[in-house]
């Protein structure tokens, strides 16, 4: 094992109770996106505390600044998001959610307090490499039209322009102790469709007097279903799903109005166009051609997510040397989406995941669920990993 290799391991290990205590702070002072307030305030504290004075804000809510190692050269970006979700936390641990129907329940709390390890670590360690890191403490990844995207906006990816980006999320699919990285496209776009289907409502018993929008909305339903079956190309994943129904109010009367909420993701942009676009004709025209109608609103969301080949494969082959080949997995197509692709799109990026499941435990849960937790061990192997990364690039 190389020397800073050691020395990163045993920083982390010496770090690790520090870091712990600020992820279970952070887990338990969960804030919504755009609302991170006290949560900035927090990662500027600790930052200083670590002796780390040059911060600036951005968008309000995030929370930027660089790192200098011993010489000039490159800058590479690392970046994690600090907002929660709008769940009620199920879980009996002593640093549960103190803010009700709020929760950490997608991990971004593992990913701040692990970048804030980072930076711990690496300011210690700027005599062991060159260049510069940037370190992005993001808001609001869940919520349209997602942090990245009014960062990227306010200038987050210039003064210094990293020439790669890394990320770095939770993955409950994956033990404790094991990461993962997939080349190329990863996650993914995602975009919000609603429908209103308008009609003539009145009495169940004489629907020929009327315009019945739930038998409009069923025929657009199944129809916009033969988008994906039928016309998309097959090597292009594509999901068009439907969430959400709401119409009427009793059994025997027709309502005038149906609406339909629902989600297309896929991994092609052109193709991204191209379908929202049938989903638009298609569902005006079958609701036409009952006597009715159909409002179509896309609310466009995240682009897909894509892992620079190269640099990806470099970051696999470091992981390898850091963390041992059996701890290195490979990952599938995954079709949740994820705010870190507006980063991909501009700068040569890598998003991986972190391991934190334990079985025996009883650690499994699923992110976006009220009883998601990690195997805090991760934190140890995150902010690691990420140190070694970060350094590994900039000294190549």
């Amino acid at each position: 094992m190389s020397d800073l290799i050691q020395k990163i391991k045993s920083l982390s290990e010496t770090h690790f109770e520090e870091i712990l205590e600020v992820r279970r702070h952070i887990h338990a002072n969960p804030e919504l996106s755009f609302q991170e307030f006290n949560t900035a305030n927090f990662i500027e504290s600790k930052l200083k505390e670590f002796g780390i004075n040059d911060i600036q804000r951005i968008a309000e809510t995030g929370v930027t600044f660089c790192l200098e190692g011993k010489d000039k050269g490159k800058t590479i970006a690392l970046r994690a998001d600090i907002d929660a979700l709008p769940i009620k936390e199920a879980n009996d641990v002593p640093y549960q959610s103190k803010n009700e129907g709020v929760m950490h329940a997608c991990g971004h709390d593992v990913h701040t307090s692990n970048l804030l390890g980072v930076a711990k670590i690496l300011n210690q360690l700027t005599d062991q490499f060159n260049g510069t890191v940037k370190f992005i403490f993001q808001p609001g990844e869940e919520k349209s039209p997602g942090g990245a995207s009014i960062l990227i906006k306010e200038g987050i990816l210039k003064n210094p322009e990293p020439e790669k980006i890394l990320g770095q999320h939770v993955m409950p699919l994956i033990t404790e102790g094991k990461v993962g990285f997939r080349k190329g496209k990863y996650m993914a776009s995602a975009d919000e469709v609603y429908l209103t289907i308008k009609g003539k409502g009145g009495h169940a018993a004489m629907p020929e007097s009327f315009v019945d929008p739930i038998a409009i909305a069923s025929q657009i339903i199944v129809s916009l279903q033969q988008i994906v079956s039928r016309m998309a190309n097959p090597k292009i994943p594509s999901v068009l799903s439907f969430g959400k129904i709401a119409g009427g109010n009793v059994n025997n009367v027709i309502p005038n109005e149906v609406k339909i909420d629902g989600t297309f993701r896929t991994f092609n942009e052109d193709w991204r166009k191209q379908a929202l676009q049938k989903i638009k004709d298609i569902s005006s025209a079958i609701a036409t051609s009952m006597g009715g109608s159909c409002d179509v609103h896309i609310a466009s969301g995240y682009p897909f997510l894509v892992n620079d080949e190269d640099y990806t494969q470099k970051n696999i082959e470091a992981a390898k040397t850091y963390m041992g080949e059996e701890n290195v997995v490979e990952l599938d197509l995954w079709m949740a989406a994820e705010d870190f692709a507006f980063y991909t799109h501009e700068v040569p990026g890598c998003f991986y995941r972190l391991g934190t499941r334990n079985e025996t435990e009883g650690i499994t849960s699923g992110v976006h669920t009220p009883t998601f937790n990690i195997d805090e061990n991760a934190l140890k192997t995150g902010m690691g990993l990420m140190a070694y990364l970060a350094i590994n690039e900039l000294n190549s």
